[in-house]
């Protein structure tokens, strides 16, 4: 990894932070990178700025994933808090520093297409799929968003936990669902634990 300026990749989570943008902090765990930032915002210029800034700082993109927060089609009649939750979730939430993001779409094969049911039975699937996903209520926070057209999948899928087996237990469980099953497909995997931003660069090289 080259050299980086721990000073600068602080500034710019620093000018996100006061720009009203919300900057998750992510030590990830592996080989895949050594570090995550989850940037949620309402301006798309800032969230270039802030990557230009961390590239400037010495860290190097090994990989990035663009989406939207957003709610599904199938969540008609959700309580105003709820819809609220979906569309601008507080992030990070407390006492859940696990943490995991993967991305994710619907299958199109001849014997298994998505987009070919009924809406009918899509919610059907959708809704067993969510039954699952309550019983780790308390344990998991899910921000799912939307990235169809903006990015190689249609979702992406970020859970907070309490501990890492809370993450796999989860998503152990909700594969057996047949929207995920039967329609599913996944992208990489990336896993760590959220922490503030002093925390997470003392665990790289610096200068």
């Amino acid at each position: 990894m080259r050299s980086v300026n721990t000073r600068r990749v602080r500034a710019a989570v620093t000018a996100a932070t006061a720009a009203g943008d919300q900057v998750v902090t992510v030590a990830i765990l592996g080989h895949k990178a050594d570090l995550a930032f989850m940037v949620l915002s309402q301006d798309l210029w800032r969230l270039r700025d802030f990557q230009t800034s961390i590239a400037n700082a010495g860290l190097e993109v090994v990989d990035s994933y663009v989406s939207m927060t957003e709610l599904s089609e199938y969540s008609q009649g959700l309580p105003d808090e709820m819809r609220r939750a979906r569309l601008h979730p507080v992030l990070p939430p407390e006492g859940k520093p696990a943490w995991c993001f993967y991305p994710m779409s619907k299958r199109r094969n001849v014997d298994a297409n998505w987009f070919t049911l009924p809406y009918d039975d899509r919610r059907e699937l959708m809704m067993e799929h969510g039954t699952s996903g309550r019983k780790f209520a308390g344990r998991i926070l899910q921000v799912v968003t939307g990235s169809t057209g903006v990015d190689d999948f249609e979702w992406g899928v970020t859970l907070f936990g309490q501990r890492p087996d809370d993450l796999k237990d989860v998503v152990y469980t909700m594969r057996y669902d047949r929207a995920s099953a039967v329609y599913g497909d996944f992208g990489v995997f990336y896993a760590g634990m959220v922490a503030d931003i002093d925390t997470v660069l003392a665990g790289i090289r610096r200068r």
